[in-house]
């Protein structure tokens, strides 16, 4: 699919990996972006960017956003939290909901929302934000990875349903990334930048899956070949976490 000469939205748009995507779009020939962020007054006004409130966990706004982005033809699924809770030691079941509320079924109303209308405009496609812990439970950030799981089955199950109208699906993974979200650890991370050109280069090219760096490639090996070895990556990580708690 082309992307010079596209309508983009692009959900949680004000900040890192969402800025990246409306620049990355911008720079490779995109005719207009919906720049969707809860707050628009915390996003850049540039020429063809169109501002638009748009929280994805209120079916309201998200009806409002289809009816105003009518013309999109790549609808980049990006907004998402994570509370990095573990999934039986947090405090509450608080932090769960409110990741499956955001990342799962935001994500599927974005797309339900958005999916006649890009079968009307030629097919189309739909990039949806995904992660390495997708794949893996990362046990400090339990309740994050599986509603990222939730939010990968959903996005190879539309792929299936929307196959026939033309439209294209792609889950985007990566580990962290240099954003607000990854301030919390000193691990590695991977500039916005990077994943939005791997993610552009799979949108021209008709791909469905992006590895974005190094750690994601990693994981993908290992699932097919030595899985068991990141169950003890897994398992280190935890007890690793909760000898430093019990130190400090």
């Amino acid at each position: 699919m082309n992307i010079d000469g596209a309508v983009v939205l692009v959900t949680g748009a004000n900040r890192g990996l969402g800025k990246a995507f409306v620049r990355g779009m911008l720079d490779a020939g995109a005719a207009k972006i919906y720049a969707g962020a809860r707050n628009p007054r915390e996003l850049v006004v540039a020429d063809k960017v169109v501002p638009l409130k748009l929280d994805i966990t209120k079916g309201g706004e998200v009806e409002n956003a289809a009816q105003i982005c009518s013309d999109v033809t790549i609808l980049v699924n990006n907004a998402g939290i994570a509370h990095f809770t573990p999934l039986i030691g947090a405090r509450s079941i608080e932090a769960a909901r409110d990741e499956i509320a955001v990342n799962y079924l935001g994500t599927l109303g974005m797309c339900r929302s958005f999916a006649a209308l890009l079968g009307k405009n030629g097919g189309g496609a739909i990039i949806n934000v995904l992660s390495v812990a997708s794949w893996i439970t990362v046990p400090v950030s339990g309740s994050y990875s599986v509603s990222k799981a939730a939010e990968l089955a959903m996005t190879n199950g539309i792929r299936v349903e929307l196959r026939s109208q033309g439209t294209l699906v792609v889950g985007v993974h990566a580990g962290y990334i240099d954003t607000d979200m990854g301030t919390h650890t000193t691990t590695a991370k991977t500039a916005p930048e990077t994943v939005v050109e791997a993610t552009l280069v799979a949108i021209e090219r008709g791909e469905t899956e992006v590895l974005a760096d190094e750690r994601s490639r990693d994981v993908r090996r290992r699932l097919c070949s030595d899985p068991a070895s990141l169950d003890d990556e897994m398992q280190a990580l935890w007890d690793n976490d909760l000898a430093s708690r019990s130190q400090s």
